[in-house]
């Protein structure tokens, strides 16, 4: 397997404009769903039951990985867990929450990749994943089912894998993106930054990035299109929900999500900082208040 650590990764996206509705549309705000899925609350089951108590869990965030439709789930690996060499039916991406993980040819050698490290596995391709600490890890499927097959199954799809240690991620600022409305000076290390990890938001299809919002963070993600998920990768974050007086306590491996004109009211309660992952069919707008 060819591990590739970008250091440019797709910076033909600075220009992008995010155009958010106001006016009539705004109003419709309110409407909009959030549906929301605490870590605490999440169903834990065997990601591959053949393998029996040997198999890590996993956890629905949404869709169905054992369906045909897009889906994304959390997987949690026991300490020292090291499964045999598979292929796997459908090609996926991971995001590391907690733990190290490794992913790679059966001969490589460990290469841990930590909390905020980004990877993509192949349809196909045989490796194995191993985890130190108790690893738990976001994945994502753009078509199901999810299945763990042999590796006398394997073939080449054409894709290439690659693993992302979060010190080579592309963070951008106010001062190269539209994404962010933030009253911070441009190059602060006080305001929220983006790094672009797959697809390309022009074309309005789904595609994934990750959001850093600094400690003490107080703002908005703000989206009008149809499909807006995110996962809480790292951090506390306190979420307002839409129509309620209430809020909700957001810890690693949260989920919340939304369809059409919305907007996600957050606070960032972590000393070093939070990150989100967000997968959106287009773009959206991070705006962070001004506290002074």
């Amino acid at each position: 397997m060819q591990n590739i650590r970008l250091s440019s990764l797709h910076l033909v996206f600075f220009g992008l404009a995010v155009s958010i509705p106001n006016g009539a549309a705004q109003e419709r705000l309110a409407e909009a769903t959030t549906k929301v899925v605490l870590a605490s609350e999440i169903d834990w089951q065997q990601l591959n039951p053949k393998r029996g108590d040997k198999s890590p869990q996993a956890g629905t965030l949404w869709g169905d990985r054992n369906g045909s439709a897009a889906t994304g789930f959390l997987v949690k690996f026991v300490d020292g867990f090291s499964s045999p060499p598979h292929i796997h039916n459908v090609s996926y991406r991971g995001v590391v929450i907690a733990g190290g993980v490794h992913n790679d040819d059966p001969d490589a050698k460990p290469m841990w990749m930590p909390a905020g490290s980004f990877w993509t596995q192949p349809a196909g391709e045989v490796h194995i994943t191993a985890s130190r600490g108790i690893g738990i890890a976001y994945i994502e499927i753009d078509k199901g089912p999810y299945l763990v097959l042999p590796e006398k199954d394997a073939w080449d799809n054409g894709e290439r894998p690659f693993n992302i240690d979060p010190s080579n991620l592309v963070w951008l600022d106010t001062s190269s993106t539209s994404w962010i409305e933030s009253p911070v000076k441009k190059d602060s290390a006080n305001g929220p930054d983006i790094a672009f990890l797959w697809g390309n938001p022009k074309d309005n299809k789904p595609n994934g990035t990750l959001v850093r919002l600094p400690a003490g963070f107080h703002g908005e993600i703000q989206s009008n299109r149809q499909s807006f998920q995110a996962v809480l990768i790292g951090g506390s974050t306190q979420l307002q929900l839409p129509k309620q007086n209430e809020s909700k306590t957001l810890t690693p491996g949260s989920y919340f999500s939304s369809k059409g004109i919305s907007t996600h009211r957050l606070s960032c309660h972590s000393e070093s900082g939070c990150i989100i992952y967000v997968r959106s069919n287009g773009s959206f707008k991070i705006v962070m208040q001004d506290l002074n």
